[in-house]
């Protein structure tokens, strides 16, 4: 792990989605913060020792979802399939497909593995998985406000966590989207998907993966916008914790009653083309019953106060 200072920055971004406005202030406590994602290696040796099943592995209650067919409810979890020819991209159902069978172990279907990755980041953990990992090593999921914090590495107000370039020099800074999304895509070092945690350059405090890779939970609720900036020095947000979670509902979705909580830092999906949220200002809402296959987490342990 990494220890973290403590400070105030500037959260947020009036320059990209809606969501990240407005930029405002807040101070953070010192804590630290895992130096990579949880790794596929590191998730095996939790449920070896305590026997979790993650959401994934689970045959969903119908009474969760309440319409759907009874035989659509079975074990499974979100996977990018790429679409063969060109779609619109405001149709996530083109490349995003729920498979009967995939989970962590089975990141792209019942007939994958992870045996050769288990130096990737752990996918397809819904939030509690990653809180129940988070509980069982002694640590928590981090606050919105601390992994933004921590992936800005001290370059308060930076575009990215590495500057004011996306690719400075020409040099890839993460794992994201390289061709036309969602169809094309190079691969980097033989991999098309997720990358070995650690792959890319540390940002400032010393952190792999902050961006890119995969997206990370965070313990807040999801709220559509941030609070505006305080008025006075002395009215600051301290450690803040986001929304409520009688708020962070979706409401295109009204019958669905699944709260959501924050992911941060993007994904290898994320693309100049489409979702270009490869910033520490990025911000995204997810139900927490749901996992998919660009969805990993990193942990934090927080100082105690003394008074």
């Amino acid at each position: 792990m990494i220890d973290i200072p403590g400070g105030t920055f500037r959260m947020g971004s009036d320059h990209h989605y809606t969501e990240e406005a407005p930029v405002h202030r807040v101070t953070v406590d010192s804590f630290w913060i895992d130096r990579y994602p949880v790794t596929n290696s590191a998730f095996a040796a939790f449920v070896q020792a305590t026997g979790h099943v993650t959401v994934a592995e689970a045959v969903p209650d119908a009474k969760d979802y309440p319409g759907a067919l009874p035989h659509m409810l079975y074990a499974g979890s979100l996977v990018f399939v790429p679409p063969r020819h060109r779609v619109e991209l405001d149709d996530i159902s083109q490349w995003w497909t729920f498979l009967k069978g995939a989970d962590w172990r089975h990141p792209y279907g019942p007939d994958s593995s992870i045996d050769d990755i288990m130096d990737h980041p752990v996918v397809h953990v819904a939030h509690a998985d990653a809180l129940a990992y988070a509980r069982w090593a002694g640590k928590d999921l981090p606050t919105e406000a601390e992994w933004e914090f921590a992936a800005r590495g001290g370059l308060d107000g930076a575009e990215f966590a590495w500057g004011a370039e996306f690719t400075p020099h020409g040099h890839a800074m993460a794992n994201t989207w390289v061709g036309e999304f969602p169809r094309k895509r190079r691969k980097w070092r033989g991999f098309e998907r997720t990358t070995p945690v650690g792959s890319f350059p540390a940002n400032g405090y010393g952190l792999h993966d902050m961006i890119g890779n995969v997206w990370e939970w965070t313990g807040d609720w999801y709220a559509p916008r941030h609070q505006a900036d305080a008025a006075k020095a002395c009215c600051i947000p301290d450690n803040p914790r986001g929304g409520r979670e009688q708020d962070s509902y979706d409401p295109r979705q009204p019958a669905i009653r699944i709260p959501r909580k924050v992911l941060k830092g993007g994904s290898h999906l994320c693309a100049p083309n489409y979702c270009r949220r490869y910033r520490p200002a990025a911000r995204h809402a997810q139900p927490i019953d749901t996992s998919t296959s660009h969805i990993g987490f990193r942990c934090v342990i927080r100082e105690a106060k003394t008074s």
